[in-house]
Parts: structure tokens; C-alpha cells; sequence
């Protein structure tokens, strides 16, 4: 199904723009700019479409990814919305931090531990 709001823009931004709502769990608006162009054309309505790897797939390897680099903020994104899609449950969370901490080190898995339980707490509230 179109979302109507994308409803007057090109079918690669259309369906990027679908894809970033679903992995980022919140709404999108189209944005302006070579940047923003490649993300919602490239990466979301391509990339992240591509067969071979399931979305909770991408989503464990982007984790990964961005805990080794250090790239908390862009976790405090992708690991409450992976939670919220039911991509990845708290067990398996819990058990990405005890792994991650043992390849990305101590201080990282500490950070990636806190946000987890953060982001697990916060859905247990609601």
C-alpha cells in the first residue's frame, strides 16, 4: 500500500522513504539535498531491499558495526527500533552486548548495556 503522503514524489524516493519509516520506527518526511537523496534513494530503497539478508539480518550487522566504531548515537537509533519492530527480542539484545563487549571492548559493551536496558525498560513501561 502508498502512503499518500509520498504519493506525488518518484517511486525510488516513495519507496526509500517507506523503507526508513520501517527500520527507524518513526515517520519520515522527504528531505532536501545530495544526502538526503542518497539515503532514501540509495541506501533505503536499494540497499536495504536487497535480497539475501532479512532486515533483522542488516540490522545485527549494523549493530555490530556501529558499537565497534563507537557510533552511540546512531545505536540510541537503530537498537530502540530493532526492539520495537520485534526484530530482536531482550534476551538476544542482552546477549549482543555480552558478545559485542568481548570484541569491541569493555567500555563500549558498558555503553551498548545501558542503552539496551534503557530501551527494554522504557517498552515495559508503555
Amino acid at each position: 500500500m502508498t502512503d499518500e503522503r509520498f504519493a506525488d514524489l518518484p517511486e525510488t524516493r516513495r519507496v526509500g522513504l517507506e523503507k526508513m519509516e520501517q527500520v527507524y520506527g518513526f515517520t519520515m518526511s522527504d528531505g532536501e539535498g545530495d544526502f538526503f537523496g542518497y539515503t532514501a534513494d540509495h541506501l533505503f530503497a536499494d540497499i536495504w531491499r536487497r535480497p539475501g539478508l532479512s532486515d533483522r539480518d542488516r540490522r545485527l550487522l549494523l549493530i555490530g558495526l556501529l558499537a565497534g566504531q563507537g557510533a552511540h548515537d546512531v545505536l540510541t537509533i537503530q537498537v530502540p527500533a530493532a526492539y520495537a519492530a520485534g526484530e530482536i527480542d531482550a534476551d538476544a539484545l542482552r546477549e549482543i552486548v555480552i558478545f559485542l563487549c568481548h570484541y569491541a571492548g569493555w567500555p563500549v559493551g558498558a555503553r551498548l548495556n545501558s542503552l539496551v536496558e534503557e530501551t527494554i525498560s522504557k517498552a515495559q513501561r508503555h
